[in-house]
């Protein structure tokens, strides 16, 4: 995965909108406000992706990919370098599962503007 994939697979979903808030050189993706993902610009490294704590800790132990979020809630996030062990399939699920989670975090009249964007 490059970052162009990366970045095209973001902002396909609903809602998604890409900003730069913490400076130039890293993307920002989110979901009617909301961040699910993350990465650097010009080293495209890793993603931070929001991850339910339950199965952040179960992919760092299987993945070597998987680590705690660089610089985010080690018990939300999790760092997932691309390229690693994990397979670029993989990696769509995980952010298609850390937008979900956003998605469902969202007050409920907002995830109804979502759903009218689809």
């Amino acid at each position: 995965m490059n970052i162009e994939e990366f970045r095209d697979y973001c902002m396909a979903k609903a809602g998604v909108t890409e900003e730069t808030p913490f400076g130039p050189d890293t993307l920002v993706f989110k979901v009617m406000g909301k961040m699910f993902a993350l990465s650097g610009i010009e080293t495209f490294d890793f993603i931070n992706l929001k991850c339910d704590p339950d199965e952040a800790i179960d992919l760092r132990d299987r993945y070597e990919a998987v680590k705690p979020g660089y610089h985010m809630n080690k018990k939300l996030w999790n760092s997932v370098y691309v390229d690693s062990d994990a397979t670029d399939e993989e990696i769509y699920k995980w952010i298609d599962d850390s937008y979900r989670l956003i998605v469902e975090s969202l007050p409920k009249k907002v995830q109804a503007d979502l759903a009218s964007l689809s």
